[in-house]
This record gives C-alpha cells, sequence and structure tokens, in this order.
C-alpha cells in the first residue's frame, strides 16, 4: 500500500518543522534569560547597599566610641560615613543615620552602650521615572551596631 502524495497535507511534511527549534530556543531564552539577569543586577544593587549600610553602622559605632568627646563623635561620624557611601557608591546624603543610648540622659556617655543604626533606600536599576514608578520601585535596607563605651570616655 502505497500513500498517495495528495492525501499528505503540506504542513504535514517532514520539512515544514525545519529551522522552529532553533526560533523556539532563541524565543524561550529570551523570556527567561532577560528576567533572571534583570534580577541578578537588582540583587546586586541591593546587596552592594546592605553591605554599605551594615559597614557604615559599624565603623560609626567604633568611630564614636573610641572618639576622644562629644564633640569629634559627630564629626567623626559624618567623615566615616561620606567615606563608606564614597565606597560602596552610595549617596552620602540618602544614608539616614541614627545613634542611640538605651538609657536616659546625654547620649553617648561613658561606659554606656550606644545602638547605631544606618538606614538607606536603594533604587531598582533601569526603572524610568515615568509615573512616579522610581519612588515606588525601591527596596529599604538598614543595619544596626552596637558599641560599648569606654569607663572613661569624654573625660580627657
Amino acid at each position: 500500500m502505497r500513500r498517495s502524495t495528495r492525501s499528505m497535507r503540506r504542513d504535514e511534511s517532514p520539512a515544514a518543522d525545519a529551522g522552529s527549534a532553533s526560533l523556539e530556543f532563541v524565543v524561550a531564552g529570551m523570556v527567561l534569560l532577560v528576567p533572571v539577569v534583570y534580577l541578578v543586577v537588582a540583587l546586586g544593587v541591593v546587596q552592594a547597599h546592605a553591605l554599605g549600610v551594615q559597614a557604615t553602622a559599624r565603623h560609626v559605632a567604633r568611630a564614636v566610641a573610641v572618639s576622644p568627646g562629644p564633640a569629634t563623635a559627630g564629626e567623626r561620624a559624618e567623615v566615616i560615613t561620606e567615606a563608606v557611601a564614597a565606597e560602596y557608591s552610595m549617596d552620602p546624603v540618602d544614608v539616614a543615620l541614627e545613634i542611640v543610648c538605651p538609657g536616659t540622659g546625654a547620649c553617648p556617655r561613658a561606659g554606656d552602650v550606644i545602638i547605631v543604626t544606618a538606614d538607606v533606600e536603594v533604587a531598582l536599576p533601569f526603572v524610568p521615572p515615568v509615573l512616579g514608578l522610581d519612588r515606588v520601585a525601591r527596596v529599604p535596607v538598614a543595619a544596626t551596631a552596637v558599641q560599648r563605651m569606654s569607663r572613661v570616655w569624654g573625660t580627657s
């Protein structure tokens, strides 16, 4: 039994599928690859800022603890915040720094514990400033460092 060539339609022939696998691979690859690449870039930016605020909080807490007194503690905190922000490609104006002492009275005090918190909002990459999307597509990142002050802090 021989098949008639008339009964075979044109789209059922084996040659009709030639080349479509590569096209499907390219389209599926682009659909899957582009979001994965964006996710890697966005996570890299967020991670860089997370490391930056963690370093800011840690270094500011240490600088305040070893400063000779309250007058130089604020100056050192500003200088370190600017230096770490530049190191991690952050805008120093965007970094919110808070120094808190758990007790009452002046902060920082000799022999007390200080808690330094650094906050920043990370703008996701490639988000256009259209319809306020750049203000919505932000990830808040915060870090806290605790440091004990010397018992003779501020006496020299």
